[in-house]
């Protein structure tokens, strides 16, 4: 019981990590998109256009308000999985969560670093610093990097739980199986008729001895009588 209940308490444990972390990973996305979409766009005094405060490139504020998005809206189906992991039964369903957690950890990670590295390059690059601008392309910035080590760390995790499950998933019901199938195999098994049974050559008590092979019974003979 001890035992058990210390197991209980480090996948709950667990558990509850892998929680806190998906949720900076929703906030850390929510801070990027809404820092962008409020002052991403800025127009210089002397015109009214408005433009992308990352080196004037409408294409970097897209893709960080778009991976923002999207990362936000994610966060919310891995913690649906989460919070439904300890009810699911079935070990293949579990695996398929799982892989796709691990799959989709992966791919965030790498939109991250991609968008961490675009951003940071558009902010060097930039001729005009505006003023209202620039402190939600830093936040922007700082919090790509931030949720990297976190979409990471959900991988990790994934991972774990995938070498934790077993590499059979039917192991108990095909031990069931084999239970259940060893007395079938008496009843199956068929005695040999008493007329196919091999006989020795040795004699027996009574002298004669038997044939080594079957006999087939032997029919009715007719018999022609003679008239003569």
């Amino acid at each position: 019981m001890r035992g058990g209940s210390t197991e209980g308490g480090l996948a709950a444990a667990q558990g509850s990590k892998v929680d806190r972390c998906t949720r900076l990973d929703q906030l850390f996305s929510l801070i990027i998109f809404a820092s962008l979409v409020t002052d991403g766009y800025q127009n210089l005094t002397a015109s009214s256009q408005l433009r992308c405060v990352l080196n004037d490139n409408g294409v970097a504020c897209s893709y960080a308000i778009t991976a923002g998005v999207l990362a936000f809206l994610q966060s919310f189906l891995f913690l649906a999985f989460d919070a439904y992991h300890n009810i699911i039964i079935s070990h293949k369903v579990k695996s398929v969560i799982l892989s796709l957690d691990l799959t989709f950890s992966i791919i965030w990670s790498c939109i991250w670093f991609i968008g961490f590295c675009f951003l940071a390059n558009q902010w060097n690059r930039s001729a005009h610093h505006y003023l209202l601008g620039s402190s939600s392309a830093r936040a922007s910035i700082a919090f790509a990097f931030f949720s990297i080590p976190c979409w990471v760390y959900l991988g990790y995790q994934a991972l774990r739980g995938l070498w934790a499950e077993p590499l059979i998933p039917y192991k108990q019901s095909l031990d069931e199986g084999a239970v259940a199938l060893n007395p079938l195999s008496s009843v199956t098994t068929t005695s040999i008729p008493r007329s196919m049974e091999y006989h020795s050559p040795t004699k027996g008590s009574g002298g004669s001895s038997a044939a080594p092979f079957p006999q087939t019974p032997k029919g009715n003979q007719l018999t022609f009588l003679n008239d003569n």
